[in-house]
């Protein structure tokens, strides 16, 4: 088992403001000391360590801890796509052989950011490298996401998080809609993470949970999906173990091998393992 999808951090009140005070359970550092013991007690042999700051400085801090730590298999860094100078920086991190792809918290980025020349012309400059992209948006940004990806068809895409759908307030037309869009994009992949605390974090519902699983599935098929925990964000709502747990009673409806390529077989491929 593959998990595609958690983060480390040192804490700083700074770097981290993001965490605020209702999120206290994870305010603090975060290291692969930490993960290593809930990975083994959950079967999960290895993870890819997925940026959580914008700087160099945090995918040379992941860089350091995959090189340190065999269990992270890979990881996905942040560098300035918009920057003249992203080929020298590419051609630079391309020696760390950990290093797999890239992303950028366009969640937090004003309407439009994802369609601008330069952004684009450095998601079009990874290509070249071999790097994927990780898609990290709100579902109200699915619209400029599809459109950012229909202009970068030959780059490998997976969207983190199921685009957070807004689950706590039961919506789901919408993002069902450009869910399914996307899906018609045969580069683009998806993560099976974070949706518990995209639902109610003290009351969430397995049930209306697989009916957000369901649109997924049925858009992408299994061949593009992969299992991620979105450790330690995913404190919030649950631990580890019930977030693994309810993916794979959800699974059991498929086939072994469909299972293994959902917690496996499929990350391998996509970041290239």
């Amino acid at each position: 088992m593959i998990d595609s999808h958690q983060h480390f951090w040192q804490y700083d009140p700074v770097k981290d403001a993001w965490i605020t005070d209702e999120m206290a359970v994870i305010k603090r550092s975060f290291m692969p000391t930490d993960l290593d013991p809930i990975l083994k007690a959950n079967g999960v042999q290895g993870c890819i360590a997925v940026q959580a700051d914008q700087s160099e400085a945090e995918t040379n801090f992941l860089l350091k801890l995959a090189q340190q730590n065999s269990f992270i298999k890979g990881v996905v860094g942040w560098v300035d796509l918009r920057n003249s100078n992203l080929d020298e920086r590419l051609q630079h991190f391309s020696q760390f052989k950990q290093l797999k792809g890239w992303r950028h918290l366009i969640q937090a980025e004003p309407e439009g950011f994802m369609l601008q020349t330069d952004f684009l012309n450095g998601i079009k400059a990874l290509t070249a490298f071999g790097y994927t992209y990780d898609i990290l948006i709100k579902q109200q940004q699915l619209p400029e996401a599809i459109q950012m990806v229909a202009a970068c068809a030959n780059q490998a895409f997976v969207i983190d998080h199921c685009a957070k759908p807004a689950i706590s307030n039961g919506e789901m037309a919408n993002w069902k809609s450009h869910i399914q869009t996307m899906a018609q994009h045969p580069n683009v992949y998806c993560k099976l993470s974070g949706l518990l605390t995209e639902a109610d974090w003290k009351h969430w519902d397995e049930q209306q949970l697989y009916s957000y699983l369901d649109v997924v599935v049925e858009s992408f098929g299994i061949a593009r999906l992969m299992f991620g925990s979105d450790w330690p964000v995913i404190l919030l709502a649950g631990s580890y173990s019930q977030w693994k747990t309810l993916l794979q009673r959800y699974a059991q409806q498929f086939s072994l091998q469909e299972q293994q390529q959902l917690f496996n077989d499929n990350a391998l491929r996509f970041y290239k393992l």
